[in-house]
């Protein structure tokens, strides 16, 4: 049976940009590009006021993979549309054969009552412009949020996405025959385990692609209060079904930092580094780590 293990741990840090130095850090969503690696990342303030924003995404560049120098100005803000003026989270993003940039966010609305996906596209990261609303709840029927894009065998796109239903989070699925869309939302493509520590809330991660290999996602799963911890599900090539999910937790976080820290490790992006699996996370929604994993079959 295939198994992952962490076999490293690295702090990510940030310098400069427009995320101020008490915001708690979220949502890291690392690629490569040429030489370089480029971040998006969600800073939220702390405390947070009934007024601020529950997100702000920054952009930046380094050389390691572990220290980035952010960009001058925000990559994403809220507004001025009323579908994300509460804030905008959870950054995903998609370069295209031509070059042009999609970053699929999650928009929280101005009363920060619920949440929906926005797209937002751009030849380059500094020119991003809202264009579509991609998923939305109907009122009062929770949020959609967390995306996470992969392609089947035949080139078709999947979105993988959070969503709300009876009081927990949950894992949806939608099929399209391009990024842009539209998107035909299709059947679950899991559900939580009874006697698990995934046995109430469920939340996508990052998708990890290697050819002769079973896509792999490493998905956020949660207690019925609350602590997430990072598992592991593979689907066939074409995300008709499940071909294999972790028993136990991928990584397990470290004992908390204060007593009124959140008990979180989230999965938000993953690269390749030779052979293992760079899997970046946070920990408590305040701090951005990195694990270097190894498959072993």
């Amino acid at each position: 049976m295939v198994t992952y293990a962490v076999e490293q741990l690295d702090d990510v840090t940030l310098t400069g940009g427009p995320l101020d130095k008490t915001m708690d850090l979220m949502s890291p969503f690392v690629w490569r590009e040429d030489d370089s690696y480029c971040i998006m990342v969600r800073g939220v303030p702390y405390p947070l006021g009934p007024h601020d924003a529950t997100g702000l995404i920054a952009g930046g560049r380094g050389s390691d993979g572990l220290s980035f120098t952010m960009d001058e100005k925000l990559a994403i803000a809220p507004g001025p549309g009323r579908d994300d003026q509460g804030g905008c989270e959870d950054p995903t993003v998609v370069r295209l054969a031509n070059g042009q940039y999609r970053v699929f966010y999650t928009g929280v609305d101005a009363a920060r009552e619920q949440s929906s996906m926005i797209l937002a596209a751009g030849r380059d990261l500094d020119s991003l412009e809202k264009t579509e609303l991609v998923l939305k709840a109907p009122p009062g029927e929770g949020n959609i949020k967390e995306a996470t894009l992969a392609q089947t065998s035949s080139g078709e796109w999947r979105l993988l996405y959070e969503y709300a239903a009876e009081g927990a989070s949950r894992i949806g699925l939608a099929a399209s025959a391009d990024p842009d869309g539209p998107w035909t939302v299709l059947p679950d493509p899991f559900g939580i385990r009874e006697d698990s520590w995934d046995n109430w809330h469920l939340s996508t991660g990052p998708m990890t692609m290697v050819e002769g290999q079973d896509p792999v996602m490493f998905y956020n799963g949660a207690t019925h209060d609350a602590r997430w911890r990072i598992r592991w599900v593979s689907f066939d090539p074409d995300f008709t079904c499940i071909t294999g999910r972790g028993l136990e937790q991928v990584l397990v976080p470290p004992p908390l930092t204060h007593r009124g820290s959140t008990d979180i490790a989230f999965a938000a992006s993953t690269l390749l580094e030779g052979e293992r699996i760079a899997l970046y996370y946070s920990l408590e929604d305040r701090v951005l780590r990195r694990a270097l994993i190894r498959r072993y079959v």
